[in-house]
């Protein structure tokens, strides 16, 4: 199957990123030099009848990519060329076959080339597979031009069964070939394998003692849907043709695990989340992970609690300013995991009211707040922040719903710094996939006070924590109870206790050496059951 069609399928059980291979990278307005030559690439299936493909022609100097279709004349400038495609051709059963080739070729003129999947040779791989993977391997593999910064962006590919994926042979150093294997049982096992050229016997053999393991706890009840989608990318640390090659680990409802054994190197856990109406609505890609063969690695989604992520109000061209963005987001996944928000940001200073606004990131990245200030002094913003996002309904029960955050600080209309505060994060232990506490029980939430750089603009001023305070609420936030909390190296330790049923509400507060404070609250950060 190719990778364009697969790309368009979300659930492909083994497929691409996207469809950026087979669509251009960018096709100039005007080239550089006028067309003085033309190409027609002739693509023919493995019975040697006429295949319809899309070519993707790569000027192997400039780097200008375009496509066409097979048998069409493409009007080019004089010059060197890596013409590259899938020949796709289905079959009754509804798998078909997939030959990937490529070509060099130099232009001068009317030039005609032929891609012959006849002389396509078979990906074969190998594995010391358990006895509970019983089905052939999943193939995903491309061509791309060796010679560009990014050749994985310059390429052309399609996934298969192993015995339907084949590849034409070509030695040429212009040409990286790159695949990814997948196996499947009680656990899955994915080998990545790059060359320069495609090899005339293209595959491997692998050895699971050779493996590196990559472990997936994806918990339920923080996201916006509950069907959850993990996979995992390729991601060397040079780029090259492997980059971004997928597999998906798991689609399904949460909350569940799933292991992964893989090639040593660098990959990328991914996460998706799909809403009611089927729309892929949040999701996003924690850090890199460097692995070595005998290594494990435990990524984890959706853990209690979902919070603010990182910015922090700053004074710039005489103004208070807030970015509202990831302030609830998973903090396994980081700033950009965030869900999209509805959040009223207020900004006052004593009795008088500075500045209201109310904000939305849904759809838009470039809303921020933003407040003219004229003198010197204690001032005071708040942020009331609700999950946001139209057209879906919210899985019942959803946790960390609501986020507000007071923060009180001095601030210099002549003086840009970033305000001394901080914000807050709690990571309950021992609660269960679906972030639930036992009944009656008490909960030991680790609870840190950071604070996210700004960027160069503007000063990040030192601050540390002088105090740290926590609350809880079991009525959604009508009445609070003081916690007991504990310093316990840089973060510190608080015994909730938890009650009979609902959800635990959780507040703290940070008195910082400059003598702001920082209130934050998290509503339903975790529920008893």
């Amino acid at each position: 199957m190719s990778a364009g069609r697969a790309g368009r399928r979300r659930r492909a059980p083994f497929a691409f990123v996207g469809v950026a291979m087979l669509a251009p990278l960018f096709v100039p307005a005007a080239s550089a030099q006028a067309a003085s030559g033309s190409l027609t690439v002739t693509t023919l299936g493995r019975h040697g009848a006429k295949v319809a493909t899309t070519v993707t022609v790569v000027n192997a100097s400039s780097g200008e990519r375009r496509t066409v279709k097979s048998g069409k004349k493409l009007s080019l400038p004089s010059g060197k060329y890596l013409a590259m495609t899938d020949i796709y051709e289905s079959a009754t059963d509804g798998l078909g076959t997939d030959t990937i080739g490529a070509q060099v070729v130099t232009v001068s003129g009317a030039k005609s080339v032929t891609l012959d999947a006849r002389k396509g040779k078979a990906v074969k791989v190998s594995l010391d597979t358990p006895a509970d993977v019983t089905g052939p391997a999943r193939i995903s593999a491309q061509v791309c031009a060796g010679n560009m910064d990014m050749p994985s962006a310059y390429s052309a590919g399609g996934w298969n069964d192993a015995g339907a994926l084949y590849a034409i042979p070509n030695s040429s150093k212009l040409l990286q070939f790159a695949y990814m294997a997948q196996w499947s049982g009680n656990d899955s096992y994915v080998a990545v394998k790059k060359t320069t050229g495609i090899p005339a016997a293209p595959g491997g053999s692998f050895k699971r003692s050779q493996l590196a393991t990559l472990r997936f706890s994806v918990r339920s009840g923080t996201q916006m849907g509950s069907q959850l989608d993990t996979a995992l990318q390729a991601a060397p640390k040079v780029d090259d043709c492997t980059t971004d090659l997928y597999a998906e680990v798991r689609d399904e409802s949460g909350p569940y695990s799933a292991t992964v054994h893989v090639t040593p190197g660098t990959w990328q856990p991914r996460n998706d989340v799909i809403a009611n109406n089927g729309d892929v609505v949040s999701g996003g890609s924690p850090a890199t992970r460097t692995l070595k063969a005998g290594q494990s690695f435990t990524q984890s989604f959706g853990r209690a609690v979902w919070s603010p992520l990182h910015y922090l109000p700053f004074v710039w061209q005489k103004s208070v300013n807030f970015i509202p963005d990831a302030l609830i987001g998973d903090p396994d996944v980081g700033v950009w995991g965030a869900d999209p928000t509805k959040e009223t940001v207020v900004l006052s200073k004593g009795s008088t009211t500075v500045k209201k606004q109310t904000l939305t990131n849904w759809g838009s990245s470039s809303d921020a707040f933003a407040a003219r200030i004229h003198s010197a002094g204690t001032y005071r913003l708040t942020v009331d922040a609700h999950r946001y996002r139209p057209g879906i309904t919210f899985p019942s029960g959803m946790l960390s719903s609501r986020v507000t955050l007071d923060w009180r600080f001095k601030a210099d209309p002549a003086k840009s710094a970033v305000a001394p505060v901080f914000m807050t994060r709690f990571l309950p232990a021992g609660l269960d996939g679906r972030n639930r506490a036992q009944a009656n029980s008490i909960t030991s939430v680790t609870v840190s006070a950071g604070r996210g750089s700004q960027g160069p603009d503007v000063k990040f001023t030192k601050s540390t924590v002088k105090s740290l305070k926590v609350w809880a609420s079991s009525d959604g936030g009508t009445t609070w109870k003081a916690v007991s909390v504990t310093r316990s190296g840089s973060s510190w330790k608080a015994a909730v206790h938890n009650p009979a049923s609902g959800a635990v509400a959780l507040r703290s507060q940070v008195t910082d050496s400059a003598g702001g404070t920082s209130t934050e609250t998290v509503y339903r950060a975790y529920a008893i059951g």
